[in-house]
């Protein structure tokens, strides 16, 4: 199944790790580590493989794709040899990212991105189009009556004054032109009534939001194991330290909220109840594309006894997302293939804050995924 993966954010970090990947993994330069799609549990003829993806994407940077990815060789962040085998092919790959188009209305520029999309699409024959947002952090939409019907939204946005977040006018786009879409920060992206009923006409499906790489995953672990050993949680607090574009991008304060709101759900929806202490980000331009996380857990056991637990987390953010956006783009063409429309919550697995999802428990959202992927398989045994 030929399938386009569009990347808003083209130039940035984690869209040309998961290029240089997808390539290096394609022409068996490298192993797909980190990808779940290539684990026996999830592996389907009905998931695209890395020889069907074709890339392209949206930017506002003219940064060269090869630049890029030698920055990222320098910061530790890719091995340089590779990016060498690899750098003819993002140099061919420059036509395919498009300058974020402009226009006196919302409307025009949406009209625009989904006029690129289906070209795109047509140019390259393809089965099946997703769009990535893996740009910059946005502060959350402040609401807007227009949000809640897509009838008034369609209206609002041939006005002059802005009514959407950026990540959501890509994912309006994205819906009119019949794509897939994914959003990989903790932006509004998708999450406004009137997109999900554009969603639904369109015949759309969608997952998000904000992939879950480091901090959030652990949490997503170790939550349950305090709940099922009745452990009762007291406080949960947690620092992160930050390098890179995103680290630079969140010392903004409305971004910055809506990545550490993202972070919090998790522990209240996997124990009942919201422990005391709170998440902290802090941008620290020495590290680069490095993370350091630090938490403490206070609890109490059998007859009130006090006990604490700490750990610390050290990660490359854009080498642990990328194989997400590549496992996503794959799995997401294939929910639409499968006939599926709107929210995808089985794809909670990837996400802090899931669209549709019932559980944030990993375990509970690894079996969601494992047998939403074994029925794709049943359904093709049934045509067979």
């Amino acid at each position: 199944m030929r399938t386009g993966m569009w990347l808003v954010g083209a130039r940035g970090s984690v869209a040309v790790t998961s290029l240089v990947g997808a390539l290096a993994v394609r022409d068996g330069l490298a192993e797909p580590t980190g990808c779940v799609t290539e684990l026996p549990a999830l592996r389907s003829p009905a998931v695209p493989t890395f020889a069907d993806l074709v890339f392209g994407g949206h930017d506002i940077s003219v940064l060269r794709l090869v630049k890029k990815a030698e920055a990222l060789a320098a910061g530790g962040v890719l091995p340089l040899p590779l990016v060498e085998l690899v750098a003819g092919e993002l140099a061919e790959m420059e036509t395919q990212v498009l300058t974020v188009p402009t226009g006196p209305t919302q409307h025009d520029v949406a009209d625009r991105v989904a006029a690129d999309l289906t070209a795109f699409r047509d140019a390259h024959r393809l089965d099946e189009l997703v769009v990535v947002n893996v740009s910059s952090t946005e502060a959350l939409a402040t609401p807007h009556p227009a949000h809640a019907d897509l009838t008034a939204l369609r209206a609002a946005l041939q006005r002059p004054d802005p009514v959407l977040p950026n990540s959501s006018l890509f994912a309006y786009a994205a819906f009119t032109a019949g794509c897939g879409y994914v959003e990989f920060t903790p932006s509004t992206g998708p999450r406004l009534p009137a997109l999900a009923e554009l969603a639904e006409q369109a015949g759309a499906v969608y997952a998000g939001c904000d992939g879950k790489t480091g901090q959030t995953l652990l949490k997503s672990v170790l939550a349950p194991m305090f709940a099922m050993r009745h452990l009762q949680v007291q406080s949960w607090s947690g620092i992160n330290l930050l390098g890179g574009g995103d680290g630079a991008n969140l010392v903004e304060p409305g971004a910055n909220a809506a990545k550490v709101a993202s972070k919090q759900r998790v522990l209240a929806e996997i124990l009942g109840y919201q422990p005391e202490g709170h998440n902290r980000i802090d941008y620290v331009a020495d590290i680069g594309d490095l993370k350091t996380a630090w938490d403490l857990v206070t609890f109490s056991g059998f007859l009130g006894t006090r006990m604490r637990m700490e750990f610390s987390w050290h990660g490359c953010d854009s080498a642990l997302a990328a194989p997400l956006v590549l496992d996503l783009v794959r799995l997401t063409a294939a929910a639409h293939a499968a006939g599926g429309r709107g929210p995808v919550p089985e794809l909670g697995f990837f996400f802090k804050d899931p669209l549709g999802s019932g559980s944030h428990a990993l375990a509970d959202q690894w079996e969601q995924l494992r047998r939403l992927v074994a029925g794709w398989g049943d359904a093709d045994a049934g045509v067979a």
